[in-house]
Parts: C-alpha cells; structure tokens; sequence
C-alpha cells in the first residue's frame, strides 16, 4: 500500500485527539502524538506520507505485522458468523484458540483461562496462586514490568510502580540476575546465576517460606531491558519453588508466540511453570486478548470448587478467531523460525558490529527479535546516556537519538538508557536491514553525548 499524504485529514485526527484523548503514562499537555493513516507488514505511515519502519511492533505485539490478510479475514468471518457470546458457553472460536494455545505451552499447562490483555492475565494468576496455596505474598523482580492494573502494578519493579504502591498489596522485590548492572559483584554468568539464586533463597527465608504464594518473572524481561537470564537460572528458581511449595509463575505477555525464537521463551530453558500469562503476540495485538495457562495441579484446586473471577470478554469470539488465525499463520509460514533465524544470523552480528562502531553502545543483548542495546556515556564506567528514570532535559540525549531514528524513517522502542530493536517475527532480511542501517547512523547522534 502507498502511502497517500492528506494533511488537513491528519490535522482533523489530531485535533480530535487533542480534545478528547487522555494518554497512558503521559503528562497530557507534554505530548504530541503522531497521527497515523494507515499500516501494511512491518511499516506504517503518517497523514503527510512519511512511511516508518517499525522496529517496535507497536508495543511489542505485531508479531505477524500490521494487516495480514489472513487475520483480517477470519476476523471479517467470525463477525459475520458470531460477533460475540458470552464466556459461560461452549464456543467454537474459543475452544480451538485453547486448544491450539495448550498444544504449544511447555508442560502440562492444558488449560486455557482467557483475559483481555496481559494485566489482567496477571491478575488472575496470582489469584490462582494465591487461591491454590492459601498464601498471602508474591516476589517480583524490581527490574520488570507485569501490567498497570492494581495488582500488576505492585509486582512491577519500574518506576511506574511508584504512584500507585500501596505498601499493602503483599509484594516482595528481589533483584533477579543483570551481569551487566550485576548487585551481586559478578564478573561471570555463572558467580550471577549462583549468587542471585542464594538472594532469592535468602529473601524468602527472611519473608518466611509458609507465607509466599508465588513467585512471578518474566521469562525474559522486556521493558525493563531484555536481560536474558543465565543458564540454570529459571531452573533454579524452579527448584526453589517446588522446594517451599511456591507457585512459579512465568509472564510470557512480551516474551511469549516467537518473540524469541520459540513459541514460549521458557523452550529455550526447558523450564514449565506451575502458570503461563500471554497477550500481545497471540494475536498480533489485532483483537485485544490475554490469558493464563494453568497446570493440572492448579486446575484440579478448581474441579469442585468455584474460581472467584471472570470478564464479561473473557475468550471474545473475535479475538479468538484472529489468535486461531495467528497461530495458524505463524506456523505455515514458519514465522517463529524465520525470528530465530535471522535473530541469530543477522540481527545478532549487525548489532555486535555496530557496538563495535559506537562508543555509545556500552552491551548488546537478546535472542530471536527480542533485542536491547545498552546506551552509555562511558563504556568503563558504564555510566548510562541518562540517568534512570530520566525525564526532560535530563533525557535530551535519549531523546535525540529517537529523533535521529524517526527522521531516518525507523521508529524505535526507547527506554530509559535503551534502544530495543523488537520488530515483527515475520520481518524480512531485507527490511532488517534497512532498519539496522537507519539505527547505525541514529547511535551516531548518542555518539555525540559520549566522552
């Protein structure tokens, strides 16, 4: 599709949503969202005709691209067959997305409680958990993200936690491994792995082993840095679990449907929770839809004793057909496997060579399409490009690279200190490479912030 440019259309758009659209995470008046006319595969554009390359995905959820036509057509059918139906029935859309679901979740994770999004897929896992085990508490790692609802919130560990802690949410944080940023005194991936399970012993020691219901991770963080774990760390922890009794959950909303090169980032540490959450990738983000797969164990607390919980959307007939058309589109077009491919063939070795060229690049990191680099203004020191959390003239390095990015035609996932290159799974190597090339010559402008 051609992008066909229609200023007074886009001004329209944007006055509209000046008025009347209150913004995540954002000071309303600071802001000024881009109007967007239209998108096709990896690509989008705006009303003046600039066409972006998205190595966002969004927020990280277009696995399978913008418009793919199979999945606006079984979305465009089930419409017309059944809109919508309440979650108490038997529908077909709805089984089969779980059942497709089940077959590719590590483990004995068969069943498939659907939710709206990733937030409230968290939720409910640590309901179960909870539920299952008749404990109070939850340990989270303060380097994550896990959804902005009440309960979510409190398990993240960045500061979008802050506003809406309320100390009494049951919560524990512990530092999970970050050889890079280690708080252990690490200088090796195995002194990381050891020392950070000996914290995460210690923490529930002190917090007492009886009163914790579970622990949650990303399997491979996402917002927080894309920080892949050690070998053996998951396994660990999985260790400790079983040894106190604890529920493992593992939040595969980012991480999870190919991201990484796998169906399930837990594949690639042959690991299985005792619970799973999803979202974003299920779907593509095309119909908003989430979920917790849930072990027999957890399943069977629930075989004569009601589960306190439920949405009105729960398992939408629309947003499971498009997840039956997803999933169904990723494995005939081997889209897991082209991550995994090109995640190591060339996003890997583009990326290590670029750090190679920019002094800005203190660590490049990740697997698949699930990538980070590390910006600093001094790669001894390792002192980040901004300081955490940075915001206004604090971030302006930050915020210029982005700039950079944008008048080059890639639109980039920036966080804090770091740039995440997290496009679709189904991206060409030919695309790859024009959005690696625009973000070669954007790290020129960090570049100038360094010394």
């Amino acid at each position: 599709m051609t992008p066909q440019p229609n200023p007074e259309a886009g001004a329209a758009v944007k006055a509209a949503d000046r008025d009347h659209v209150f913004h995540s995470w954002s000071a309303q008046e600071l802001i000024d969202p881009l109007a967007v006319a239209g998108a096709e595969g990896s690509y989008f554009w705006d009303y003046d005709g600039r066409r972006y390359l998205d190595f966002s995905s969004g927020l990280v959820y277009t696995n399978v691209g913008y418009q793919h036509p199979k999945i606006v057509a079984a979305i465009q059918e089930q419409a017309a067959r059944m809109t919508t139906f309440a979650p108490a029935f038997a529908i077909e859309a709805r089984s089969e997305a779980a059942r497709l679901i089940a077959e590719r979740t590590p483990g004995d994770l068969d069943k498939i409680f659907f939710t709206n999004g990733g937030a409230d897929a968290v939720e409910h896992a640590i309901r179960m958990a909870r539920l299952h085990t008749g404990r109070p508490k939850v340990l989270s790692a303060y380097r994550s993200y896990h959804g902005g609802t009440q309960q979510a919130v409190n398990l993240t560990g960045d500061p979008r936690r802050w506003a809406s802690d309320s100390g009494t949410a049951g919560v524990v944080h512990f530092w999970a491994p970050y050889l890079y940023r280690s708080r252990f005194y690490a200088e090796t991936e195995e002194q990381e792995c050891a020392r950070a399970l000996e914290h995460l012993e210690t923490t529930i020691a002190f917090e007492g082993p009886s009163t914790v219901a579970a622990i949650i991770l990303e399997t491979i963080p996402g917002t927080a840095g894309i920080m892949v774990p050690p070998p053996g760390y998951l396994a660990g922890v999985r260790e400790i679990c079983d040894k106190h009794g604890i529920v493992f959950v593992l939040d595969e909303v980012m991480a999870g449907f190919g991201r990484t090169g796998e169906w399930f980032a837990a594949d690639l540490f042959d690991v299985t929770p005792d619970l799973l959450t999803f979202a974003k990738g299920v779907n593509s983000g095309y119909v908003p839809l989430g979920g917790v797969a849930i072990s027999g164990a957890i399943a069977e607390t629930f075989g004569k004793r009601p589960y306190p919980g439920g949405l009105t959307y729960s398992g939408h007939p629309l947003a499971c057909a498009a997840a039956v058309a997803t999933i169904d589109v990723m494995a005939e077009e081997g889209v897991v496997e082209n991550a995994a491919r090109l995640g190591e063939s060339v996003v890997g070795p583009e990326l290590r060579a670029l750090a190679e060229r920019h002094p800005s690049v203190g660590e490049v990191r990740g697997v698949g399409m699930f990538w980070a680099l590390e910006l600093v203004r001094d790669r001894e020191t390792r002192e980040p490009l901004v300081p955490y959390n940075a915001a206004g003239e604090a971030n302006a390095p930050m915020a210029a690279f982005a700039a950079a990015a944008k008048k080059g035609g890639l639109w980039p996932f920036v966080n804090m200190n770091r740039t995440h290159v997290v496009p679709p799974c189904n991206i060409s190597e030919a695309e790859l490479k024009e959005g690696l090339a625009a973000l070669d010559s954007a790290l020129s402008v960090a570049d100038e912030y360094t010394g």
